[in-house]
This record gives structure tokens, C-alpha cells and sequence, in this order.
């Protein structure tokens, strides 16, 4: 619930007062306390502020948008009405990165000339076209194979291997034992590893000069429509919205990077005596492969990828901690704001993905705020924090994780909410979005919510058991290892990626996920009012424990 306004400077006053540790057991656990104002947190305040970031007026809230701004204005501006400290530099509550969108240019090319001196040249669309994460710029020389172009010490996984230097390197898609649920790279879940421009980055570093992308034959039967897959890649109408990344992964990219057909990738093979399919399921090998030599023949590369650079930001406000020694450890408590925009006159409203974990986010820096103003402040402090252009790629969260306002090793638990106002409901003939889901009734999921991450953190595991104790919610920990990727799709999975605990609440897809009819009216709000009073319980146990929770390794 909202309190009646008190002027900035002494509400941050209040939060910042001294005030007693929370109870805890000799032997070291939690004693049983409830959240100080958790009753606070009402459903109808959760509706009246979803009514209006999720209305009509706001357009879907497209990452980039006048209304995308608005909502990070609207954010702001309660943050800053409830006296939070500005945590950005400068004393302000929006931290701002770099985004870029790329199109393709016309100076592009492929060359392979044989040992008898034949050259041809590959047409662009048909045999190869330009990669996003492409720096622009021409390069050539012999070719080696480098099995799927992975670079992980951390795993003991290296394709390299000190061979490529001043070559070009051919590199498969995906990654190793990846339909493997015991694998290294992160179990069912598509590893960062394998992400292209960090294969692009680790190819650069060992030396290559330019990178030939291909399809894993092995694992992944080629399509056999490599024109209508270069088509959507580059298209002629870019997609509502557009795509985007971070400008500081493009920047480190210099080298010209393109993505080639089986069939010349087939042919560039031919001399080892091997096909595709074969030379990538020997990549397969533990530990990664050494680079093979792709003989009589050299490839030249040239790549024109142009960029345009907008700024966008996050909106961050803090909760200052009491104690003198936690104080500078933190807590993020975070969600994220954008969507999908409109089209014409269809608006997708993103109620839930993820209005309902903004509103919930301005609802907890409320209860932090009233406990302050009842003398019970948190130990630790607690940074609310609300991502911009999550839908393109997490990037918002991504862009912190790598400029970070505390440093990380002070970063003591994310908590982050996506989708946390419906029930999870999978439906025969879903499509796509639901692969690999099991059938299920909206009534089956109507008091559940699933938790993510515990699997790297056990001390998580029973934070989260703990809080639900008066709360009551079903919880349901079933997609940290799963094909459907969740795992990997919302913001917390930056910083699992640079060893912060972090949980994912998230009550389930549903049929109106990424639909226009995601909308406040269809938001379980009573259900919703439990989950945020699940979260800030849990947050406040953290914030106010001896010492911070222990993370599993990824594996």
C-alpha cells in the first residue's frame, strides 16, 4: 500500500537510521520472522498501477519507444516520490548503457581460391551471408576447422588449441553434448558459451583473422533452405522492433564473421578426407578438439555490418542497510519493464510479461519504505532494480552485469520477477513457444509458482522454503534443467553467468504469452499480492542474515 508522501530527503533519512539485527538461532539459522509491512502489499495497489503500465496508452511499452521511455519515467518517478536513493552515477536513478542496431551493408563478400588457382567467388543469400556480431573489414588465408569455436577454461574446454593463429577458422553452431543432461555446458540449457559473437571473441583472441559459421550436421539435420534462412536473417522489412545488442560486445568484435551453407562448407572440407557431419561429431570430444587444417584451398572474407547506437537505460533506486558492516553488501530485487510494442492497431500490452513484475517491484521499494518509517530497516541494503530491453535480449541486465554500480562480489542474491500474475496453462497445439512442456489446466497451476535457480544455490533453495511458510504458495522447482530454456530467458541469468546467486519467480507461460491479449484484465491479482509478499519475504531474510548464500558452480 502506498503511504502518504513525505518529502525525499526524510524518507532516505529514515532508511538509512540504524536499527536493530533480526533474531537469530545460536546454531546460526534464521529465526522465524515475518517481513516488517509485508501486510502493505495489496492487490488492488498491484491493479491500479498494472491498469496503467499495462494500458492501451502505453503501446506495449517497445524497448526504445517514446512509451518505453515513459514507462521508465513513470518508474522514476515513484522510486524517487518514495525517497529511494539514486544508485546511478551522478546521483541519478537511470543507468544507462549502449545498444546498436546493425544492417547489412554492400561490401560484402567470400572468395575461395584453390591450389591450382581457381577462384570463385560465393553470391551473398545463397552460400553465406554476414553475421551481426561481425566486425567490418576483410581478411583471408588458409582455413582450419575448429570444432564448435568454444573457449571455456573454467570447463577444461578448449578448440583453439594455440592453432589458428593468422587463419581463417570454420566453426560449427551450438555447442557439445548439448541434448545431455549431465553435460558440461549447462545440463538442457543452451550455454552462454555458444553464444556467437563470445565464439567470435575467443576466435579473435586466439588469433584468427576471420570466421566461417556452419550449421552442427551432427546434432542438427541441415534445413536445406539456406536462401530463406539468410532472407530472415537480413530481411528486407526488418521485424517489428528490430534487434539489438550490447555495443560493448560489438566493440571488442573486429574480425569479419560470416555464417555459410552445409554445401560449401562441405566442399571447403573435402580435402581432410572427412565430411561435415563427421569432422563435427569428432568436436563432440572431451575437452575440445585440436584444430584441423582444411588442405589446398584459402578463403578471403570481407563483412560490411553497419551499426547505429541509441542509449537506453534502467531505472535503479536504493534501499540504504542499516548495519555498518553489511551495508555495503546488496540485495537486487529486479524485473523488467519493456515489451513488444504494437502493430497497427494490435498492441501487445505485456501485462504480465512483465507489468506484473514492474508493479510488484514499486510495491516492495513501498513495504522497504514503510518498515523504515515503523524503525525496521534492512541490514543490508537492497538496490529495486527495473531492466529496459530484456525482449532483446536481456540486455538490460546484462549491460549491469558487466558495469555493475556495487561490485559483485557485494552482490549477495538477485531476485528476479518475469510473469508473475497468471497461472501456467499449456494447451494442445500451442506451438513452439510451448515445446517441450507438459499439457497442463490453468485450475492445475492456480496456487504455483515455479522457482528457478535453486539448483545453483541451496542456501536460495531454503530462503525460498522458509519464506513460503505463512505465504502458502505452491512451489514447484522443475525447469533449472530443461529444453525449455526459462532457465536462460529472463534477467537473472547474467548474473548467474558471473557466480551471483539468483532466483527466477515465474508462474508460468500461458497461451496469451507474447499475445495481444496479455492484458491487466486477465492478471490473477489476489494470487499476485502472495507471490510479491513471497519475494520480499524472501528478500528481507537475506538482506538481514549473518552471511550471504553460498552458489553452486555452473555446470
Amino acid at each position: 500500500m502506498f503511504s502518504p508522501v513525505r518529502p525525499a530527503a526524510a524518507v532516505a533519512c529514515l532508511i538509512t537510521l540504524s536499527f536493530p539485527p533480526s533474531a537469530w538461532a545460536q546454531d546460526g539459522t534464521p529465526a522465524r520472522e515475518t517481513a516488517p509491512a509485508i501486510e502493505s502489499i495489496a492487490a488492488a495497489d498491484l491493479r491500479a498501477d498494472l491498469f496503467f503500465l499495462a494500458g492501451d496508452e502505453m503501446r506495449g511499452r517497445l524497448a526504445g519507444s517514446p512509451e518505453g521511455r515513459l514507462a521508465s519515467a513513470f518508474i522514476k518517478s515513484r522510486f524517487e516520490r518514495l525517497g529511494l536513493t539514486p544508485a546511478a552515477p551522478g546521483g541519478s536513478y537511470y543507468h544507462n548503457f549502449n545498444v546498436v542496431q546493425t544492417e547489412v551493408g554492400e561490401d560484402n563478400g567470400l572468395v575461395v581460391q584453390y591450389a591450382d588457382g581457381l577462384r570463385i567467388s560465393k553470391e551473398r543469400g545463397q552460400e553465406f551471408y554476414p553475421l551481426r556480431e561481425s566486425g567490418s573489414g576483410a581478411a583471408g588465408g588458409q582455413v582450419v576447422f575448429a570444432g564448435f569455436g568454444i573457449s571455456a577454461p573454467e570447463l577444461g574446454h578448449d578448440d583453439y588449441g594455440g592453432g589458428v593463429a593468422g587463419k581463417v577458422v570454420l566453426i560449427l553452431d551450438h555447442e557439445p553434448e548439448e541434448t545431455d543432461p549431465e553435460s558440461a555446458f549447462d545440463g538442457l540449457v543452451t550455454s552462454e558459451a555458444s553464444a556467437a559473437y563470445r565464439k567470435l571473441t575467443a576466435a579473435q583472441k586466439a588469433g584468427a583473422v576471420a570466421a566461417l559459421l556452419v550449421t552442427d550436421v551432427h546434432n542438427h539435420p541441415d534445413p536445406g533452405n539456406f536462401t530463406a534462412d539468410a532472407a530472415g536473417y537480413w530481411p528486407e522489412t526488418p521485424r517489428r522492433g528490430g534487434r539489438y545488442t550490447l555495443e560493448s560486445r560489438l566493440n571488442r568484435i573486429r574480425i569479419p564473421a560470416v555464417r555459410i551453407s552445409t554445401a560449401l562448407a562441405e566442399n571447403l572440407v573435402a580435402g581432410t578426407g572427412r565430411t561435415l557431419a563427421e569432422l563435427a561429431r569428432g568436436a563432440e570430444a572431451e575437452g575440445g578438439t585440436a584444430p584441423v587444417s582444411l588442405p589446398g584451398l584459402e578463403v578471403m572474407v570481407s563483412a560490411d555490418v553497419r551499426r547505429e547506437v541509441h542509449t537506453a537505460r534502467n531505472v535503479v533506486g536504493l534501499i540504504e542497510g542499516s548495519d555498518p558492516e553489511l551495508k555495503d553488501e546488496w540485495v537486487i530485487i529486479c524485473a523488467h519493464f519493456d515489451h513488444d510494442g504494437a502493430e497497427g492497431g494490435v498492441i501487445y500490452n505485456g501485462a504480465d510479461d512483465d507489468g506484473s513484475g514492474t508493479v510488484a517491484l514499486i510495491e516492495i521499494a513501498e513495504a522497504y519504505v514503510e518498515a523504515a518509517r515503523m524503525g525496521r530497516g534492512p541490514r543490508r541494503s537492497v538496490l529495486l532494480a527495473a531492466w529496459d530491453f530484456e525482449e532483446k535480449g536481456l540486455l538490460g541486465a546484462w549491460a549491469y552485469a558487466e558495469n555493475p554500480l556495487q561490485p559483485l562480489e557485494q552482490t549477495v542474491a538477485v531476485l528476479n520477477m518475469d510473469m508473475i500474475g497468471r497461472n501456467e496453462e499449456v494447451v494442445v497445439g500451442g506451438g513452439r513457444r510451448f515445446r517441450g512442456l507438459d499439457i497442463q489446466s490453468s485450475e492445475s497451476n492456480d496456487n504455483a509458482i515455479n522457482i528457478l535457480g535453486t539448483t545453483r544455490s541451496d542456501d536460495l533453495l531454503s530462503e525460498v522454503q522458509r519464506a513460503n511458510g505463512e505465504i502458502g504458495l505452491d512451489l514447484r522447482f522443475r525447469y533449472d534443467n530443461h529444453p525449455i530454456q526459462l532457465l536462460r530467458r529472463s534477467d537473472h541469468w547474467p548474473f548467474m553467468q558471473v557466480g551471483v546467486p539468483a532466483l527466477f519467480y515465474h508462474t508460468g507461460l500461458h497461451p496469451d504469452y507474447h499475445r495481444q491479449d496479455d492484458i491487466p484484465e486477465r492478471i490473477n491479482y489476489e494470487k499476485l499480492e502472495r507471490v510479491v509478499r513471497l519475494v520480499y519475504q524472501t528478500s528481507w531474510s537475506l538482506a538481514q542474515r549473518p552471511s550471504g548464500p553460498a552458489t553452486i558452480s555452473m555446470r
